[in-house]
């Protein structure tokens, strides 16, 4: 699905990023790298191939769009080094994009280690009128785009069906962005009056309607 927001172009993929057309540049949210290895670790029966489909699912949006920066906001690994940083350091060497990563409160692995794969870290980045931050934000003449909430709505059907889905979840001035990683859950929201949702299914992002 293609938004506008403050006269930019921005397609809004059902994998959870989104790329900003006029920059180049496909944004990405809390990716949790790290978390599965970290449930195998405490004897959760998750399958190790489940590990490599969040890079599928990378590389899947990155051949779809035609980016020159990928930016993460936040959460980009989930807690302290695993194995999955192994798998996460040769991704990064198969890319040809520049990586920025807007600090999360999950993102404790050093700077160094980011540093040696040539990823810039940021506490927010500022671009043109939007602000781009891990935790959602409200500034003064900014948009804001964020992530954390791992935003989810509930949609409720004839009799008693209830479907559950990730979304994009906009304000007047903010888009809190999905999780984009596997196995990280959903804070499900309730719409107000101007906020729009944008719902992620297997084949599409469809906008749900008040």
């Amino acid at each position: 699905m293609k938004i506008s927001i403050n006269n930019q172009n921005f397609v809004l993929h059902q994998s959870g990023a989104a790329f900003w057309e006029e920059k180049k540049m496909l944004l990405i949210s809390d990716l949790h790298l790290g978390k599965i290895a970290h449930f195998r670790k405490h004897g959760m029966a998750i399958p190790e191939k489940a590990v490599l489909e969040n890079f599928a699912r990378l590389n899947e949006v990155l051949n779809l769009f035609d980016s020159e920066t990928i930016i993460f906001l936040g959460d980009l690994f989930h807690s302290k080094i695993n194995n999955e940083w192994d798998f996460f350091a040769d991704w990064t060497k198969t890319v040809s994009q520049q990586i920025i990563l807007v600090e999360g409160n999950h993102d404790i692995i050093s700077k160094k280690n980011y540093a040696d794969l040539n990823i810039e870290i940021y506490e927010e980045l500022i671009i043109d009128d939007f602000l781009l931050t891990h935790h959602p934000t409200t500034r003064e003449n900014f948009f804001n785009f964020c992530g954390h909430i791992h935003p989810g709505i509930k949609l409720k059907g004839l009799g008693r069906q209830f479907l559950s889905l990730s979304c994009f979840f906009r304000k007047p001035h903010q888009l809190i962005f999905p999780s984009f990683g596997e196995f990280t859950g959903n804070f499900y929201l309730i719409p107000e009056e101007n906020d729009q949702v944008y719902a992620i299914t297997k084949e599409e992002v469809i906008e749900i309607k008040r």
